[in-house]
């Protein structure tokens, strides 16, 4: 009945999934089921969103996770927005310069493929907090499904039978890994079913005593008996003392729609708002999508965003982040007052704004219910499979957030993305992140929930599906599948899904001096959104990776 099911409530048009009730969007079916099934059994978006994070951790382990951190951004009934940075932060003992060696070079794969690469996780603190704060069901009832999954197990999807066997060779140093994703270091294949019995073991401890489950007690003492033995960063302390942190979403406006973003350390919610405010005053929609013109506009509010991202964003508990400053209208038209209609920009000529005081592998899923109550959220372990340590005893996967700092001044991450001294490493301290939980609302109703995964190329991508709606009219299955593209500032290139440029946009753009324009192995993020209008609920699964919108 399950897979008779999948097939009938998964079937995507260009609208989307119909729904009436509530609706949930992820990257697993099976995960997307469990947050109906909460609602349908009475529970709102926050119970939902809840059981389908730690679903995800066991149906989805490249990204959803027990042992990494994520954003939730949140608008409540009575039209109020909320946000919870359970965000991991940096071991007490963490220091500027831990990655590099002596004469200051960067250690290969160090923050990346180590035990010192992973810090302190926040997930389970974020996700209890959120369901004691807004949530209206027990512990047991929203970790129970997850609980039954990774304890009966379910038949392995091609893709992530695929993911296993990819990725097994990083793991042949750490036993507790090669137990968990093979079978005796041999690869799974498709169709068969994938147990999970110590992740069982610790999501049971967690839905009996809660955050002490996890943060104290046995799971505790594994998880710093596994760092004590290699020489990892995380201790009994830094796991007692971490805390979640609610934080003031960041908020603009965009042609009459209201925009909900998640604030720093995040710094998706700045960047997708200084974004739209740079190009409010310019007709994209008769632009046309796919145009040059469209193109050569995105791309150079995008080079000089990233720019004031390497300059400007880092934990606002560290550094003095100046968010006014970034989200002003008028700050974004002297940003892009030297704009050329006519011509690319150099990103080696483009340097931050001037202050004027005043992956890879991300996981992304949005949920509405019947009370307008939306919850985008985003969760990481980093790159796929975070570090690819899995804790012994528990079926934990670490993350590798540590790289997310910026290392050395300058020195691009795994992702390309450049850092500088708001982002430096400090103990305690979270890492500067491009998750970018996203909500519209217009004239304050329920209007689009999206965000993705993808590393720096989340915060266009979420852009896109923004502009594809607002501006060019898509129903939201095709401002979700059509291509996109990508900049960062550096590297100085236009990155992009197939079918994104045609031979003659390429020709243009190439005539307006943007010269390296790349085509992406991959789909460009991963974007799981809903949409309202009326009283109908349109969701999306983005077609870029399997799982399932579902709505009742």
């Amino acid at each position: 009945m399950l897979f008779i099911f999948l097939s009938e409530s998964s079937i995507a048009s260009s609208i989307g999934v119909y729904g009436k009730y509530g609706m949930v969007s992820s990257r697993s079916a099976l995960a997307s089921n469990v947050g109906i099934d909460i609602m349908r059994a009475g529970g709102n978006a926050v119970d939902s969103a809840v059981a389908t994070a730690f679903a995800l951790a066991v149906t989805y382990p490249s990204a959803g996770n027990i042992g990494g951190g994520g954003f939730a951004l949140v608008r409540l009934p009575n039209g109020n927005v909320v946000s919870l940075d359970h965000r991991e932060k940096a071991p007490k003992t963490a220091h500027r310069n831990m990655y590099l060696d002596s004469e200051h070079n960067v250690i290969n794969k160090l923050s990346t493929q180590s035990h010192l690469a992973a810090g302190v996780p926040g997930s389970v603190d974020g996700l209890l907090l959120l369901l004691e704060t807004y949530g209206s069901m027990s512990r047991t009832q929203v970790i129970s499904p997850a609980l039954k999954l990774a304890r009966n197990g379910f038949p392995l999807s091609y893709d992530l039978a695929q993911q296993f066997t990819t990725v097994l060779g990083k793991m042949k140093l750490y036993p507790a890994s090669l137990e968990k994703f093979s079978k005796d270091g041999e690869p799974y294949i498709v169709g068969e079913i994938w147990r999970q019995p110590d992740l069982a073991k610790t999501l049971k401890i967690i839905m009996n005593k809660g955050r002490p489950g996890f943060y104290e007690g046995s799971v505790a003492s594994l998880i710093v008996q596994e760092m004590e033995r290699n020489n990892g960063s995380i201790s009994a302390s830094d796991l007692a003392d971490y805390r979640s942190v609610w934080r003031t979403p960041v908020t603009g406006s965009y042609r009459g729609y209201e925009i909900w973003g998640m604030g720093p350390p995040s710094s998706g919610g700045i960047l997708v708002i200084q974004m739209l405010n740079m190009l409010e005053p310019f007709d994209l929609e008769s632009m046309g999508y796919g145009s040059s013109a469209s193109i050569h506009h995105m791309v150079e509010a995008k080079r000089r965003a990233y720019a004031d991202r390497a300059e400007y964003l880092g934990d606002p508990d560290y550094y003095p982040v100046p968010i006014g400053m970034l989200l002003d209208k008028d700050y974004a038209r002297q940003r892009f007052a030297d704009f050329d209609v006519a011509s690319a920009s150099s990103s080696e000529n483009i340097d931050p704004g001037i202050w004027f005081k005043e992956s890879p592998e991300t996981t992304h899923f949005s949920v509405i219910d019947n009370k307008g109550t939306m919850v985008s959220f985003t969760t990481t372990l980093n790159s796929s499979y975070g570090n690819k340590i899995v804790v012994p005893g528990t079926g934990i996967l670490l993350n590798n957030e540590m790289n997310d700092f910026s290392i050395k001044k300058d020195t691009p991450n795994q992702y390309q993305l450049i850092g500088r001294e708001a982002n430096a490493i400090e103990p305690g301290k979270r890492m500067l992140s491009s998750m970018s939980p996203t909500i519209v609302t217009k004239d304050g109703n329920p209007f689009l929930i999206t965000g993705s995964q993808g590393g720096s190329r989340i915060i266009t991508t979420v852009l896109q599906v923004i502009i594809n709606v607002i501006d060019h009219g898509m129903q939201l299955g095709d401002a979700v599948t059509l291509p996109r593209i990508h900049h960062q500032w550096l590297p100085d290139q236009i990155i992009h899904d197939k079918y994104a440029i045609s031979s003659d946009t390429r020709n243009r753009l190439s005539a307006l001096g943007h010269k390296n324009i790349v085509e992406s192995k991959s789909g460009i993020g991963d974007a799981n959104s809903i949409l309202v209008r009326g009283k109908a609920i349109f969701g999306v699964k983005d077609p870029r990776a399997e799982g399932a919108a579902v709505g009742y």
